[in-house]
């Protein structure tokens, strides 16, 4: 029997908080609510790859790295990379690398709950 894997098929941050991490991406990103998720997370209904915000897992201590998901990428596509940027930047949100036009549109990468780096993009 062959197996093959598809790629990504669900992504979710582990934080300390999923409440206040779930209203910062319904907040800042516009990110909306899936209609159920299970206990001690929240999901986005995110295309094409569902997105969740979840309580760590049984021996994930998230105070005792620096900054959690170091060495991962994580994009988000946007309609507009830049008008985001302005939105965050006037919200306070550290932004780590500021907007610039690259392979995949114009993008940038901000600091999201708990040190997470995620970067934007539009194309």
């Amino acid at each position: 029997m062959t197996v093959t894997v598809s790629g990504p098929d669900f992504i979710a941050l582990q934080v300390r908080d999923v409440e206040a991490a779930a209203t910062f991406y319904e907040a800042h990103l516009g990110l909306r609510r899936a209609p159920a998720s299970p206990p001690g997370a929240v999901v986005f209904a995110t295309e094409p790859v569902p997105f969740a915000v979840r309580e760590p897992l049984p021996g994930v201590d998230l105070d005792a790295v620096e900054r959690p998901g170091l060495g991962v990428a994580l994009w988000f596509r946007t309609t507009d990379a830049q008008a985001l940027h302005d939105r965050l930047h006037a919200a306070g949100i550290p932004i780590v690398k500021a907007p610039e036009d690259g392979p995949f549109g114009r993008m940038f990468t901000f600091v999201g709950p708990e040190g997470y780096a995620i970067t934007t993009h539009d194309n």
